[in-house]
């Protein structure tokens, strides 16, 4: 069962580098970004950063739901879907389904040139908007953090 332990490694490795890198673009990245003086100076700082951690987050959440799906085929625990105390699952999907969506689809097709018009044109608003909207997306991933771990951990269990 080593391929079981490495899979469940891999999905960790997948999540601190992922939720770990939202946390970094929330509570450092922006606020940094928003204290630059001019408009056009955060639109070039935070494009250039956010498109390393965009490379890192896609390949991040390819790991992590590759790994996530193989470890719920070994296990056989598509039955956890249907039970309350593993809301933690529907959360881990759920999440994961966001993130994929908005980095491979929302982001490169749309996402990217509202941003650059829409700071240039408005760029407190948004900034605002995009930290809002960070901390949402931070807020919920840490909560399914911690109830996949407690819960893994049978912490939901009567």
């Amino acid at each position: 069962m080593v391929e079981l332990t490495l899979a469940r490694a891999l999905h960790v490795l997948g999540v601190v580098l992922w939720i770990g890198g939202v946390a970094m673009v929330t509570t450092v990245l922006l606020p940094a970004t928003r204290r630059l003086k001019s408009a056009e100076e955060r639109v070039t700082f935070f494009e250039r950063v956010e498109a390393g951690f965009a490379r890192q987050a896609r390949w991040t959440t390819l790991l992590t739901g590759g790994s996530g799906f193989y470890l719920a085929y070994v296990l056989d625990a598509w039955d956890r879907f249907r039970q309350p105390s593993f809301w933690w699952m529907h959360a881990m999907v759920a999440v994961w389904a966001l993130f994929t969506l908005m980095l491979f689809v929302l982001e490169p097709v749309w996402l990217h040139r509202w941003f650059e018009a829409s700071a240039r044109r408005e760029p407190e608003r948004t900034f605002a908007l995009i930290q809002r909207l960070h901390w949402f997306l931070l807020t919920i991933s840490l909560i399914t953090v911690f109830g996949a771990v407690f819960g893994s951990h049978g912490g939901w269990q009567d």
